[in-house]
């Protein structure tokens, strides 16, 4: 497979994957959050906001907004940064707009409460396990919403806040504009739902980051055997890992051993259980979980190095070498 096939299936698959993302907040917003008028953070939490006091269409105000947005900041954060953000755009306005014509209604017109009444509470933990497995999925193949994302990312290119705090910042106050609509009723009607939205924040926030580490998990393996040899090449060549041979001492045998180290993903401990219990059923192994991985074969290191650049270079100068400590 040539290099560019394989940039082909990647962005293939991240489409595939962020599309799915989309189809589960959007079947999980408008079955479980719409019909108790629960609010939310972000963008659609916004758009809903406006459809429970004006009854103007989600995704109306969804793809106005983002449209005003996407023109400011097109500019700002470039074609290629903003295509997949274009496309989850314009593909949730159209998911939640069908969501909404396939939802059964009542005498009056509103929408079934399918877990019944009074049953807020409950909804909100459902339908935002819901929405925040669906939003990991759409981060984790390099996706994004659009909304408040947009927001975010162009106010970190130029200033040093991070994106969760700017994200934090906005959710807070869409969700704080509750207090402004009359519409919802009273000052503790009112309080009620802003006190609900901060409920989703949190246990979407809490999903997000759970199925995010989950897809980043890793393990770690020690693995004590005298057929070392025959493990580590059984390893390398049925799951294709680095492996690291460290040298041992056991303290009660007095004896020198050789430890196999390696790092696999969470979901190949099962084959390389086996392939060691195959090779040496006495081998002594030690399995450690660890979140994040960084390097060939795993995460990449998403971080700024600008500060670091900065630092490295007023201590050891642009030449490398380094310069006098000044008091």
């Amino acid at each position: 497979m040539t290099v560019d096939q394989r940039l082909i299936r990647s962005e293939v698959k991240d489409y595939v994957f962020i599309t799915l993302g989309l189809f589960l907040y959007a079947a999980a917003f408008t079955v479980f959050l719409m019909p108790y008028e629960i609010v939310t953070g972000g963008l659609t939490g916004f758009s809903a906001i406006i459809y429970y006091a004006t009854g103007f269409k989600i995704e109306n105000t969804y793809m106005i907004v983002n449209i005003v947005l996407l023109a400011v900041a097109l500019k700002i954060l470039g074609l290629k940064f903003m295509s997949k953000t274009i496309y989850a755009i314009f593909m949730l306005s159209f998911m939640l707009k069908f969501a909404q014509e396939l939802m059964p209604v009542d005498a009056n017109g509103n929408f079934i409460k399918v877990l019944g009444e009074d049953q807020e509470f409950m909804s909100l933990i459902v339908g935002c396990c819901i929405t925040g497995a669906g939003m990991a999925t759409i981060f984790l193949n390099n996706g994004s919403m659009g909304g408040t994302d947009i927001i975010a990312a162009s106010i970190n290119k130029y200033r040093d806040v991070s994106l969760g705090q700017v994200l934090m910042a906005v959710d807070v106050c869409i969700i704080g504009t509750c207090m402004l609509f009359p519409q919802f009723g009273g000052y503790v009607e009112r309080f009620h739902k802003v006190v609900f939205g901060l409920c989703t924040m949190f246990v979407e926030c809490s999903v997000l980051d759970h199925v995010m580490n989950l897809r980043r998990q890793s393990v770690q393996f020690l693995i004590f055997s005298k057929k070392y040899e025959e493990i580590a090449d059984a390893i390398m060549k049925e799951r294709d890992r680095g492996i690291t041979i460290l040298d041992g001492h056991g303290w009660y045998t007095g004896k020198k051993v050789k430890v196999i180290c390696l790092m696999a993903k969470r979901n190949e401990s099962q084959s390389i259980f086996r392939i060691v219990k195959i090779i040496d059923p006495l081998a002594f192994v030690s399995q450690t979980s660890v979140i994040g991985v960084y390097g060939e074969g795993f995460e990449k290191i998403k971080v700024s190095t600008k500060d670091a650049e900065k630092l490295l270079s007023e201590t050891y100068g642009d030449d490398g070498e380094v310069e006098e400590y000044k008091a």
